[in-house]
């Protein structure tokens, strides 16, 4: 996952309150459920000694974001002056989370998180399409009529050759697309799109990605949904947006499990484990991207400031910071990967790094 959704973290000031619970809506008691869901952690703030004014934002986040398609979790993560995070999670926790501590608590988010991602969703038939544009957490929307007319033969019997329907036909369905194809691509390099994805009748579907330009055809994916005007509502749309985008996130997981464990394997010092040789990759900015495993209970040492860290007090000590704070690990390690710009994976069964914790690196730096 990109860390730079997180950044705004780094600035923000403390005690930070992270919640995770399952908001998911897909029974008619749903908007009760939440409301139960609420309470108890609700309780649980107060418990905790989180001051009332933050409870209260977290309260107005939980209930107004648009409620989630099906089952979801949902992440909050409040500090001293308000809510940070408020997202749908793919999926919820296993049991509910209320941690209040002097950092925030981002590994489910990391998880079970969606991926911030800006793209293009192209609704195709041979008449036009329908352009939806996410970026910058928005949406815009647009109408795309090339102006090709008709696109559908008439029936009865017509004289083949010299002014054939059919042709015309074809003519006036290519040059719509045409048209759907350059606006596409327009709106792709200006908002820096991630992906394209293209909803249609099958056909329709094929002939927009044969006049897409190759740099915008390599980020199209086609989604099995239906005709442009078949009926098919935005929550459909968005499930299959996104199950690819799921299946991106375990592409990503390979990736770096096999880069991980392939260093590691060659001992090329572009990998690390433990807790040790990733906080000195972490101090180096080393760190090209965080592998999070089950890290449980263990604390890392950091001085005021948390520029350094180490895994004991006389570690930090030989790097000549003055041990000022113990911290979690599973909260300080993945905060410190977002200060150094590295992006975040939360391991499965592929790999069990030694501490609950590894990494790749961009170089091979002095490991201590």
């Amino acid at each position: 996952m990109d860390s730079e959704r997180f950044r705004e973290l780094l600035t923000t000031k403390g005690p930070f309150a992270s919640v995770y619970f399952e908001d998911s809506h897909d029974t008619q008691d749903a908007a009760a459920q939440l409301d139960l869901k609420w309470r108890g952690v609700r309780d649980q703030l107060v418990e905790q000694g989180v001051d009332e004014s933050v409870t209260a934002d977290i309260e107005r986040a939980v209930m107004d974001l648009r409620p989630p398609i099906g089952r979801s979790g949902r992440a909050v993560v409040a500090g001293a002056d308000g809510v940070v995070l408020n997202e749908h999670l793919l999926r919820p926790t296993t049991a509910p989370i209320v941690r209040v501590s002097e950092l925030p608590y981002i590994v489910p988010i990391v998880e079970h998180g969606f991926e911030d991602l800006d793209y293009v969703l192209v609704a195709v038939d041979h008449t036009g399409a329908d352009i939806t544009v996410h970026a910058d957490g928005g949406l815009r929307s647009e109408t795309v009529d090339g102006g090709g007319h008709p696109v559908h033969k008439s029936a009865g019997a017509e004289t083949a050759g010299y002014g054939d329907p059919q042709l015309r036909t074809d003519e006036a369905a290519r040059k719509n697309l045409r048209a759907v194809a350059d606006r596409v691509a327009e709106l792709v390099d200006r908002v820096g799109a991630d992906a394209v994805f293209v909803v249609g009748e099958v056909r329709s579907r094929s002939d927009l990605l044969a006049t897409l330009p190759d740099r915008v055809a390599d980020l199209a994916i086609e989604l099995q949904v239906g005709a442009r005007h078949s009926g098919h509502d935005f929550d459909e749309v968005q499930q299959a947006i996104e199950a690819e985008l799921l299946k991106r996130r375990l592409a990503v997981l390979d990736d770096a499990a096999q880069r991980f464990t392939a260093e590691i394997g060659r001992q090329s010092g572009l990998a690390a484990e433990g807790l040790g040789p990733v906080c000195s990759g972490l101090r180096q900015g080393a760190v090209e991207t965080l592998i999070i495993g089950d890290i449980g209970e263990q604390t890392v040492v950091a001085d005021e400031d948390l520029t350094t860290v180490a895994p004991n007090a006389e570690v930090l000590s030989e790097q000549g910071a003055a041990p000022a704070r113990t911290l979690r690990a599973d909260e300080a390690l993945p905060l410190l990967a977002v200060s150094v710009g590295a992006s975040l994976v939360r391991t499965d069964e592929r790999i069990a790094p030694a501490d609950g914790i590894g990494a790749v690196l961009r170089y091979a730096p002095t490991l201590h």
